[in-house]
Parts: structure tokens; sequence; C-alpha cells
């Protein structure tokens, strides 16, 4: 799962508890998000996912989208699962809920980050605390979330 842009990350969540996370230093292209999937997604995937039976979610930012990422994916179709992603999709994407709670950590800290390594370094801390239970939530939250989501005809919902 990944969330990109200037000074972000990207991040991928296992089985409970294991995660990794992956600073970007830069706007995201397509060669770019290939490197990050190549050395550390599918990494990261195999070790996790041992079986193959892992899936991978990717939100539909032009460089996910590219002729060079889709391929790749096939090429790896037997390792782990790439899910198909409807657009404008937020209220399905765990990692979204993720970095909710992390930004809303940001907004409680005594100090709030006033540059762009500050804010790193604030995010990495607050990853490095999340709770087991905060990803088993996530992860529980899903069906509810999809059952919002049809319910709402595909529009926002209040998770």
């Amino acid at each position: 799962m990944e969330h990109g842009g200037r000074g972000l990350y990207c991040c991928c969540m296992g089985n409970i508890g294991q995660m990794m996370v992956v600073p970007i230093e830069h706007r995201v292209k397509a060669t770019d998000y290939l490197s990050i999937v190549a050395d550390h997604v599918h990494p990261f995937m195999t070790t996790v996912y041992p079986s193959s039976d892992g899936y991978f979610q990717q939100d539909n930012a032009p460089c996910h989208k590219a002729r060079i990422i889709s391929d790749w994916f096939l090429e790896h179709d037997n390792e782990f699962t790439v899910l198909k992603w409807p657009p404008q999709s937020p209220d399905l994407n765990p990692i979204e809920h993720l970095w909710d709670v992390v930004e809303r950590e940001i907004r409680i800290m005594d100090v709030q980050p006033t540059n762009l390594q500050q804010l790193r370094d604030a995010i990495m801390s607050i990853w490095t605390k999340l709770s087991e239970e905060c990803f088993q939530y996530l992860v529980e939250s899903v069906p509810r979330r999809i059952k919002a989501v049809l319910k709402a005809k595909g529009g926002p919902t209040r998770y």
C-alpha cells in the first residue's frame, strides 16, 4: 500500500504489526515507483508472504498506472496479487486511514514540525509507535467500509 508525494512515504502493511516505510524525497515518476516496488515492496512482500498469498494495493496515481509498472507486476503475478482499485476510493484504503492517525498524532505533539526534516522525523517517530491494535482495527474495518461505500453508491462515507 502506498502514499506518495514530496516528502511523504511509501509504506506496506503486512500481517498485523509488520510494516515497511520508505521515505520519498521527491515527486515520484513511474521509473522511481518501479525502483521502490522492485527494491523495497517486492522483498517485503516475499518475506512477509512466503506462500505468495499477499495482496498489494496501490491507488490510481498516474505513476502506478504506467506501462512499465503494469509489466513489472505481470512478471511477478505469481508472487502476490495486485488489487484492482477503483478511482477516488480513499474510504476503502486502510493506508489512508493510517495517515489520518499519523496526522492526528502530529497535531497533538508538543512541538509542531516547522521544516521538512522535522516532519520526516515526526512521521518516523509516530510510525514506530503505532500499536498492533491500530493495524488490527484497520484490517477489521475493511468489510464495514466496503458496506458503507456500497450504501453510498461510491460516494464518501463517514469512514
